[in-house]
């Protein structure tokens, strides 16, 4: 499978425009990557929509246990779920209008996209929102923290 496919930074680009996320898969366990990615994603000002089963509340907003039960639309599917789960979530996604599925690192589902993509959403795959916000929005730096300076030149001390 070719990733780079659903790696595209002009896509990336603009899923990360929108500004309303569904993560499916979100955890309200704080040691986990959903949690952060959630947490990071609300500090940065996009209006998170937790989808979980098991959940009542996460990040002070109400959890929907399914893409179906959310009623307002959003931007971007963020899954954070086994890759057997995507292409019934793709569908969801599909039903629901929403134009981009996003398939967090280590979740790639070549199914899952096909389906997203015959259903007119984009896919991108094997990336994560918070590493890709960081990147695009000038917010990283190599020890991890952002210095709101862009430059390939070292510094002379």
């Amino acid at each position: 499978m070719d990733l780079q496919r659903y790696q595209q930074p002009h896509v990336i680009q603009a899923a990360l425009a929108q500004r309303r996320i569904a993560i499916v898969g979100l955890s309200s366990n704080q040691l986990r990557g959903s949690y952060f990615v959630g947490y990071y994603l609300r500090r940065h000002g996009y209006e998170i929509v937790p989808v979980n089963p098991r959940e009542q509340e996460i990040l002070g907003k109400k959890c929907y246990p399914s893409l179906s039960d959310v009623a307002e639309p959003v931007g971007v599917v963020c899954v954070f779920r086994a890759p057997a789960a995507v292409p019934a979530i793709a569908e969801e996604a599909i039903a629901m209008g929403a134009p981009y599925l996003w398939l967090q690192y280590t979740v790639i589902s070549q199914e899952g996209a096909d389906i997203a993509e015959a259903g007119g959403m984009q896919a991108i795959m094997d990336r994560c929102m918070k590493v890709e916000h960081a990147r695009y929005r000038g917010r990283m730096h190599w020890l991890g923290f952002n210095t709101e300076r862009i430059s390939a030149r070292r510094r002379l001390t």
